[in-house]
């Protein structure tokens, strides 16, 4: 009974103490307010350094107490931005002063809150607002070490200093131990932004150059980056390192999200994505470079990682940035153990993993045969299987138009095939059925008009062959019409990216050839002179050489000073390639890009000449 009233007398004590400290603290800002504190905020209001710095140096002693109160101010009244009196200190004061004076600030400020949520329970609606983000990342954080956690809140920029020590003060940690984050949290932003101020001083005084303001600002601004960068790298993340929840991620799909632009956003429908676990295997269709981007927008509950071209996994900084964003490297129509093993991984970690397994982008609109199928794999490997159709892409960027239109993008969730369905289902109704699924034909399923100029250059790329007589590589792109150079023949697009008269589509046109090459199948013979760019094993070192390519029903071959092999047609699924450019293959681990000295047209011939074969050992059909 008696140690219980000595805690109550103890408490009692405590909160007249505090009492007395606030009406302290209270009576110091009274004191300040007509002459001082309401000035500096009208001129904040008006984003008047100039007159904010002249303000503090004309108030002498006064000036820089003001500095430590309005910064503690804006500390309790969270919605309120620091940066502006830290500016303004970096304006009126030597940089060690203007720290210390914010520094001062804040940890006044802190010691208000910290008194304000001990004593009463008060939250400000600001910090209400923020909550959610800060336990969004406090969440995502796998050591949940809270001082570690302040000092990433305070170094990034989403979240008000004000709220931090909010979220500070409810959590656990000693008043020693919080004040002690707090002050040196704050001091790189602090100091970012007194220099901020000390290079609008030296720009407003001493003539300093614009050219030469903005390069500080923006150098102050890197620097605060690479700091962030590297603590986050350091302390919050490593155990995301080389997955989809690393930082390098992040700032992979941000740069991505800049090079795309804001639109064309993509109608998503991923109803049937939401009623499904992670980890799971996501087959889509292959329209455009961004349908990787177009992926990433639906509503995963993870984030997933890909499956993409070997190449982009073992260039000078891009290997260095998918090893960190978890990418899963896979050489192009090759056979190989790693990419299975690193799928596994990823899936035993619980991340999604995203195949695209046309493995190539469409020429003519229409899905690509799926020349190495997967069924087999996929049910081994005992999880579910979403099937998703991109529609649309393909208008916007073809892979023989260099420009990219703004059009209409729609991404379906199709169908989810569970786990223990797929236990179920033989090899080949699933190859079917995924065949199926992901099936589209861009020119039976226009979502807008094409009012665009332009729409017919480069696709002689993929029409190699005139429709009307027959020429090779007479066919010529050139706005909206593509015309033959041998018989004068032209056929111009309308707004639905039709021809208007026949063969009234690209998958139209492009069938057309396809029958006339089925007639030469048994004994075309191509052969062309070629500038090689080889990339070595691995990222090892790229060569260039000159060398002749040949192909033929039986065996691709090339030959150049320096190496000699032949790969059968039936170990040769098929031919990538960019259209009027190269085609390109994998020997030996390395990556060959063969440029034909003449004539680049035809490397689209070459591809489908191989797209046939395959066919045909596929099919079984003569």
């Amino acid at each position: 009974m008696v140690s219980g009233n000595i805690q109550k007398t103890t408490t009692k004590k405590e909160r007249i103490a505090v009492i007395i400290l606030l009406a302290a603290i209270l009576l110091l800002y009274a004191f300040f307010l007509k002459d001082i504190l309401i000035p500096f905020l009208k001129l904040e209001a008006k984003h008047d350094l100039e007159g904010a710095n002249e303000l503090l140096l004309s108030k002498g002693f006064f000036g820089s107490l003001a500095v430590i109160l309005v910064e503690a101010m804006q500390m309790v009244v969270v919605f309120i931005p620091a940066e502006f009196i830290q500016i303004s200190s970096g304006l009126s004061y030597p940089l060690y002063l203007s720290l210390l004076l914010c520094d001062l600030g804040v940890c006044l400020g802190a010691t208000i809150i910290y008194l304000l949520v001990h004593i009463s329970g008060f939250q400000s609606s600001a910090y209400r607002k923020n909550r959610e983000k800060i336990e969004h990342l406090y969440v995502s954080m796998h050591e949940r070490n809270t001082v570690i956690f302040m000092y990433l809140l305070f170094f990034m920029p989403i979240i008000p200093f004000g709220a931090i020590c909010y979220y500070g003060s409810g959590s656990k940690l000693s008043y020693g131990k919080y004040i002690r984050t707090v002050a040196t949290g704050v001091i790189p932003s602090i100091i970012v932004s007194n220099l901020m101020g000390e290079a609008g001083a030296a720009f407003l005084v001493h003539d300093l150059p614009l050219w030469s303001l903005i390069c500080i600002i923006i150098l102050l601004a890197a620097a605060l980056f690479v700091i962030i960068y590297l603590f986050m790298d350091r302390f919050c993340f490593r155990y995301f390192d080389e997955t989809p929840d690393s930082p390098m991620y992040a700032l992979i799909f941000a740069i991505v999200r800049l090079w795309h632009g804001r639109k064309p956003q993509p109608v998503i429908d991923d109803q049937l994505l939401s009623e499904t676990e992670a980890p799971y295997i996501l087959l889509a269709n292959h329209e455009s470079f961004f349908d990787f981007y177009y992926i990433h927008q639906l509503a995963h509950p993870r984030n997933p990682t890909y499956l993409v071209n070997e190449y982009y996994c073992t260039r000078p900084v891009l290997k260095t940035m998918a090893k960190k964003a978890g990418i899963i490297p896979k050489k192009l129509f090759t056979a190989e153990m790693s990419s299975p093993v690193r799928i596994m991984r990823s899936l035993k970690k619980g991340y999604p993993v995203v195949i695209f397994p046309e493995g190539r982008l469409s020429p003519d609109g229409r899905s690509n045969p799926i020349v190495q199928e997967g069924a087999a794999f996929y049910k081994r490997l005992n999880v579910d299987l979403v099937l998703v159709k991109i529609r649309g892409a393909y208008y916007s960027g073809p892979k023989w138009r260099s420009k990219r239109f703004r059009t209409a993008v729609s991404i379906k969730v199709e169908r989810v095939i569970g786990k223990d369905e797929l236990r179920l289902m033989s090899d080949e109704d699933l190859n079917g059925m995924i065949a199926s699924v992901l099936f589209n034909d861009a020119s039976k399923d226009r979502l807008c008009t094409y009012p665009h100029p332009g729409k017919a250059e480069g696709l002689e790329g993929i029409l190699y062959r005139c429709y009307d007589c027959g020429s090779l590589y007479t066919t010529v792109g050139k706005g909206n019409e593509i015309c033959c150079t041998a018989c004068g023949s032209r056929h111009t697009f309308n707004e639905q990216y039709l021809f208007d008269d026949a063969p009234y589509s690209i998958p139209g046109w492009y069938e057309t050839i396809r029958e006339a090459e089925r007639e030469v199948i048994d004994s075309f013979c191509l052969h062309t002179d070629v500038q090689t760019v080889i990339y070595g094993a691995n990222g090892g070192r790229k060569r260039r050489e000159t060398g002749e390519c040949t192909l033929s029903p039986d065996a691709f071959t090339y030959r150049s000073d320096s190496i000699e092999f032949s790969i059968p047609t039936d170990k040769l699924p098929a031919l990538a390639f960019s259209c009027n450019k190269e085609f390109e293959l994998y020997h030996e681990g390395e990556l060959y890009y063969f440029y034909p000295a003449e004539n680049r047209q035809q490397v689209a011939r070459w591809a489908l000449l191989v797209d046939l074969l395959a066919e045909r050992r596929s099919t079984g059909k003569p």
